[in-house]
């Protein structure tokens, strides 16, 4: 199974996709470009890798964006906020300058190696939950000496009171000195991203904080200043817990391959080794109930091996001499060798943890409205909040601390962070369950994209069917020897890589039909092969080729229309005098196609089957699995034509899937590419947008259930943030919300659509 994805150009079929959605390659995640020169070619930049560990919104994201921006040098910024990593690219002498200036944020920034997936850096959570849970008692206790009052209190004095000066009571000032340690111990770090956000004019979640609490002081509110920022900063931690989920369930996949292998030495003894330190080339030995380190080729022994990790097959798969094997897959009951096909960096699994980081960093639909709402909404909030603070009060004559405390209330609520981290929350978890099932997506844009699927055409030989022909029967149409017409088709096709070719290869070895040297061996696009035997030219090829020789005759079409209608593909050879004999070749359906036409069926999903087989084998194919109709007799070209034509018929979205190299321009020109890891060529699997692991193709109606289920979660999250927000804005308006009531409003909220994003996950 050929599944080596050649990642490195992956980055590239991402960007024609991204610029086809409006987006250029070399332009911010959201869509804008990077401040400053020209961009250069990719091979002309560096790139660098960084952990933020203080960097897991979008407020946080600008920041670093806007400290980032004056440095010269820098070509692109790629956030993956999920995995709290940055990827600079930039001219090679700006690495000094980009790492001065994100020191200078404070935010826990740390280069990684490339390929090291954040392992090469301390990068578990921390959270001060003593400070934050002292910080919530001291405020409790702010809350409770100003609901007491003065009569709560007898301390001194004749009446049990503590005389102050300037008229300051005694719980006023225990109340006043219980906030201020309280915001101390747990805010003091948004307060200072707040002041810094306010100096640069940016109006984010800590802008938002810093004004609410600073002006519940100034209005008197100690108490309610301590409890807004403590019950804000306590949220936040719960909810960087909650996306540690998110983050762990694709980091967790580095730990699937162990750290360590035996491999074969030139004295003949078995040695551990650590993986990275292994060659490719190297014999390897993996024990019954092992782990496999690395990729290979098996050359000794026999197993079953669980590749469920890798290819989302429930069943362990036999393995034996010439079966690829995969790191992190579980050895069963027997002990095999084998040699390595990829260092630990360059592994199947390695690729598939760098495809699905960098899925995460490209911006869906979704995630692009949830970023450009907040950024008008949130200054809208700011002026909501501001209006219902001053208008009352000036034109109405209402209390002017009412007024402030009700617009302070609003700007708490306004947070538009809920909105913004549910959509790549819930991204992220349907990448991981796709992941789980076998289903590699190179991007959220096409994951929720997939809902809109309503045409699908799909190649036919390796695809719908094993793509295993094999010659079913031979027909000899002259005098010559049949030996030496048999050993003159087997040496045309055994110089071709066509499956149809390599059919009449494969029985002519199991015949022990000799070969012969070919001269002048001239592949055919669409048409065959053809060569020269001993001073004679051959041809081999189907119906196309005979008709463009004009070797048909009424007797010889009927032969071949007679093999045709028993469902096979019917190959010519021809010589300088017409064709000389008649093979038929067929395919068998693969056992999940009709079940995954039948579900496509049930999603309400049309199917159409391409094929550059004659109409009868297309006809027999199409009527076992059940598709909906069929196109026989195309070339490559034409199949591209027929998809273009399908997307231009159709107002949602249109799906391809094939595996060959002659599938690639369709799957490149379709809404959604799917190709098939399994036999897939890697010109298929490089330019699709989604690989299925292996060769079930039932993973297909499972990816559109898995896109409808995230899109209808980012819809619940969306509808539940606003309908929450709208509703306690207007309970502020009208005087009846309490600002620490709005902050557990706004992060419980912020609680509610992380776990329900979650969900995503168990699909």
């Amino acid at each position: 199974m050929r599944i080596f994805l050649t990642l490195n150009n992956n980055i590239k079929t991402m960007n024609k996709k991204l610029t086809v959605a409006g987006q250029s390659p070399h332009s911010s995640p959201n869509g804008a470009p990077v401040k400053g020169t020209p961009v250069l070619k990719e091979e002309q930049a560096a790139c660098s890798v960084f952990f933020i560990r203080g960097m897991d919104c979008p407020v946080e994201e600008n920041l670093v964006r806007a400290k980032l921006a004056g440095v010269e040098g820098i070509r692109s910024l790629e956030f993956d906020l999920l995995g709290r990593r940055l990827i600079v690219r930039h001219v090679p002498g700006a690495l000094a300058a980009v790492e001065q200036a994100l020191a200078e944020l404070d935010m826990g920034a740390e280069r990684v190696m490339r390929g090291g997936h954040e392992d090469s850096v301390n990068n578990a959570l921390r959270i001060p939950w003593i400070r934050l849970i002292a910080a919530g008692l001291i405020a409790f206790l702010a809350e409770l000496s100003e609901w007491l009052g003065e009569e709560g209190f007898h301390l001194l004095g004749k009446d049990g009171c503590v005389q102050l000066p300037f008229g300051v009571s005694g719980s006023t000032l225990v109340s006043l000195s219980l906030s201020m340690t309280a915001i101390v111990l747990g805010g003091l770090t948004t307060y200072r991203k707040g002041w810094t956000s306010i100096s640069k004019f940016e109006l984010n979640i800590n802008a938002l904080m810093f004004v609410a609490v600073t002006g519940a002081a100034l209005i008197g509110q100690f108490s309610e200043a301590a409890m807004v920022m403590t019950l804000f900063n306590i949220a936040e931690a719960l909810e960087a817990r909650s996306l540690e989920r998110a983050r762990h369930a694709v980091r967790a996949l580095t730990a699937l391959a162990p750290k360590t292998a035996a491999v074969l030495q030139a004295d003949g003894a078995w040695k551990d080794m650590d993986v990275r330190e292994v060659p490719v080339g190297a014999r390897v030995r993996v024990r019954p109930g092992e782990k496999i380190a690395l990729d290979g080729i098996v050359v000794s022994g026999s197993s079953t091996v669980n590749q469920s990790s890798i290819t989302g097959e429930s069943m362990p798969v036999e393995k034996s001499g010439g079966d690829t094997v995969f790191a992190g897959t579980l050895n069963g009951t027997g002990a095999l060798e084998f040699e390595t096909t990829s260092s630990a960096h360059d592994c199947t699994l390695a690729r598939i943890i760098q495809a699905v980081e960098e899925a995460r960093a490209v911006r869906s639909p979704m995630q692009r409205f949830a970023d450009q709402f907040a950024r008008r909404y949130t200054p809208a909030i700011f002026l909501l909040g501001l209006a219902a603070g001053l208008v009352p009060p000036l034109f109405w004559g209402s209390h002017w601390m009412e007024s402030l405390y009700n617009g302070l209330t609003i700007l708490v609520v306004g947070c538009p962070c809920a909105l913004v981290i549910s959509t790549p929350v819930t991204i992220a978890s349907g990448l991981v369950a796709a992941m789980r099932s076998g289903i590699l997506v190179k991007g959220g844009l096409f994951l929720e994209r997939g809902r809109l699927l309503t045409q699908i055409a799909l190649d036919k030989t390796g695809t719908l069917t094993l793509g295993e022909p094999r010659q079913m029967d031979f027909v000899s149409l002259s005098d010559e020897d049949e030996n030496m017409v048999r050993s003159c088709a087997a040496s045309l096709a055994a110089r071709s890589d066509h499956p149809v070719s390599r059919a009449l290869a494969d029985h002519a070895a199991e015949m022990k039909v000799p070969l012969r040297e070919v001269r002048d061996f001239t592949a055919l696009p669409g048409e065959g092969s053809s060569g020269v035997i001993e001073g004679r030219k051959w041809l081999l090829g189907g119906r196309r080729l005979v008709e463009r020789l004009q070797f048909c005759s009424g007797a010889l079409e009927r032969k071949i229309t007679e093999l045709e209608r028993h469902g096979g593909s019917v190959v010519a050879l021809a010589g300088e005098k017409g064709v000389r004999a008649l093979f038929a070749v067929a395919d068998t359906v693969r056992e999940s196609s009709r079940e995954a036409l039948r579900e496509l069926r049930n999603l309400g999903v049309h199917t159409l089957m391409l094929t550059g087989d004659n109409v009868h084998a297309a006809e027999k194919v199409a009527r076992q699995v059940g598709v909906d109709g069929f196109r026989a007799n195309l070339l490559p070209a034409e199949k591209r034509r027929v998809v273009d034509a399908l997307m231009q018929g159709c107002r949602r979205c249109v799906g391809m899937v094939g595996d060959g190299i002659n599938d690639a321009p369709s799957l490149a020109c379709a809404d959604i590419g799917f190709a098939m890891s399994c036999g897939g060529t890697d010109a298929a699997i490089e330019t699709a947008d989604v690989v299925f692991m292996d060769g079930d193709l039932k993973k297909l109606p499972r990816f559109i259930r898995l896109s409808r289920s995230v899109y209808n979660i980012l819809v619940q999250n969306v509808v539940l943030i606003l309908g929450v927000k709208v509703s306690v804005c207007a309970l502020a308006l009208a005087g009846n919300s309490a600002m620490w009531m709005a902050v557990l409003a706004d992060v419980g909220l912020s609680l509610i659509v992380v776990a329900n994003g979650l969900r995503a996950m168990r699909k």
